[in-house]
């Protein structure tokens, strides 16, 4: 992995941690020291995160995590409907080759165990790390690749949304519905499960507030690693 996509792939999971606030600046000395690297590695790897959406330039400031409107929420929940009821197949027949029913249940019930730890242990960036990607390990299990890289950045983007919007949504609410899902795939009723999908979704959607709030932390701390599902293994 080169420097600019470890640093990419670093702020994307703080992110969805919610350690990385919408507002926050990024400083490219601070960041550099962060990473040990030049800040030339820095800008290059914030000019990738600005043409994926998650960081802007302000004039004379500087860079920073970008402050979605409502506006851009709505789109981002309407995307995620789109792309992760479809992720769903019509029947468990029209599963993709390598992906049998038992291995995708057992693999997302192992990741629903993570969320349920992450929420007794009251880990918050643990948590909303590993609630979010229930959504990616979902496409990766059901063989999609490249969809499970668009809903990486689109879950950020929604968490981003959260935590600026300050979603009411609780998280245990969050991992009985993924359980709601896996539980309707297991029982082979697909259908069900893209109802339950959807509806999560739009909970998750509708639980947002109308005033944006703006928290600030420190990089060096919003930046340390997280445990992923691959450093969990």
């Amino acid at each position: 992995m080169t420097a600019q996509n470890k640093i990419t792939k670093r702020v994307v999971e703080s992110i969805l941690a919610q350690k990385l606030q919408p507002g926050e600046r990024l400083g490219e000395q601070e960041l550099a020291d962060v990473f040990g690297v030049s800040r030339t590695l820095v800008r290059e790897a914030l000019m990738q995160l600005q043409a994926r959406g998650f960081v802007e330039v302000r004039p004379r400031k500087g860079w920073y995590v970008v402050e979605p409107s409502l506006e851009e929420a709505r789109d981002a929940f309407a995307a995620r409907k789109i792309i992760e009821a479809g992720l769903i197949p019509q029947e468990v027949a029209d599963l993709p080759d390598g992906a049998p029913l038992q291995q995708v249940v057992h693999q997302l019930r192992e990741h629903i165990s993570l969320e349920r730890q992450a929420i007794a242990d009251n880990d918050i960036a643990q948590r909303s790390f590993v609630l979010a990607d229930f959504h990616v390990c979902l496409a990766e299990c059901l063989g999609h690749r490249l969809l499970s890289t668009v809903l990486r950045d689109l879950t950020a983007r929604t968490t981003l949304v959260a935590s600026l919007y300050q979603s009411s949504h609780d998280a245990t609410q969050s991992c009985d519905e993924h359980e709601d899902i896996v539980q309707a795939m297991e029982n082979g009723d697909m259908a069900l499960a893209r109802e339950h999908m959807l509806a999560h979704i739009d909970h998750v959607g509708n639980a947002l507030g109308s005033q944006a709030n703006r928290p600030a932390g420190r990089l060096d701390t919003a930046l340390k690693p997280l445990k992923t599902r691959k450093t969990l293994a």
